[in-house]
């Protein structure tokens, strides 16, 4: 049995952390508590930070939305800035678990498990977020795509927590998109993802264009180099075909119980299309 400790400040969490370092840091507990079951972790000592108030937070500030890691799946879901400064983030966390795992699980969680199919994460690239990491005595800022190395990997430091995240306010006109496939409708691992965003001037030309992709490889993958071939084009179901048949080539999704790397590859060639689909 693991001995469990709810500080409610950072302070209190350093401190503790400082006299058993060996402790392990939880969010929601939706993946640890399973590792800790399936004995692929230690029942080592558990610092929870739910109770960490300055961690629970949605607010603005100046042109830029920050979330604390706390912040559950729920809460986003409930947001009124979510909903209208970030609906593509919005839009994600409405495919994502059951309502006990909305409740429970954390955009911080999310993260930091740093898993491909991730509901949260396509969206938060497509977004550029910044993720502020906070030790006892100091704070850094690291791109998400920065952050997360593989999976399960990422940069966080052994005394440290991912304590905000930031997201700068979508350019005016931008429109977001989430589109997921899993086995079922509802409840399921996404097989293939993707989140974008959409900068439209008022012909429907192209000012800016940004898309990441799920579960097609170690990290969610986005190409710069195709989304900049997008700029000063009409949208258009021609121009999202091409863009999903060159993402295509320039990625070697793997084969799992879930979906072959062919057919993992197809369906993240089509889901482009679904932009002109629900713009119709």
């Amino acid at each position: 049995m693991s001995q469990v400790f709810l500080p409610h400040t950072l302070d209190e969490l350093w401190t503790i952390k400082q006299e058993n370092p060996a402790a392990l840091i939880m969010a929601g507990g939706t993946d640890l508590l399973v590792k800790i079951r399936d004995r692929k972790l230690p029942p080592a000592m558990i610092l929870g930070l739910e109770n960490i108030a300055e961690l629970r937070q949605i607010e603005r500030q100046d042109d830029e939305i920050c979330i604390g890691s706390m912040v559950t799946h729920q809460q986003l879901l409930d947001s009124p800035i979510i909903q209208t400064q970030l609906p593509v983030l919005h839009q994600a966390v409405t495919v994502l678990g059951s309502p006990p795992i909305r409740h429970m699980g954390t955009i911080g969680g999310n993260i930091c498990t740093a898993s491909p199919a991730g509901d949260t994460l396509p969206p938060l690239y497509v977004l550029n977020a910044g993720l502020e990491l906070k030790n006892a005595a100091a704070g850094r800022l690291l791109p998400i795509q920065d952050f997360i190395q593989g999976p399960g990997q990422t940069l966080l430091g052994s005394n440290e927590i991912l304590y905000k995240i930031h997201i700068p306010i979508p350019a005016p006109h931008s429109q977001g998109f989430y589109f997921k496939v899993g086995q079922r409708k509802a409840l399921a691992i996404a097989i293939s993802s993707m989140a974008s965003l959409l900068q439209l001037a008022e012909d429907n030309r192209i000012l800016d264009g940004r898309f990441a992709w799920g579960s097609i490889g170690p990290t969610v993958m986005r190409f710069p180099e195709v989304e900049n071939t997008l700029i000063g084009e009409k949208l258009s179901p021609i121009i999202l075909g091409k863009l999903g048949q060159s993402m295509a080539a320039l990625v070697s999704p793997i084969s799992d119980v879930r979906a072959s790397a062919e057919y993992r590859r197809l369906l993240a060639s089509k889901l482009p299309l679904k932009i002109w689909q629900s713009l119709l």
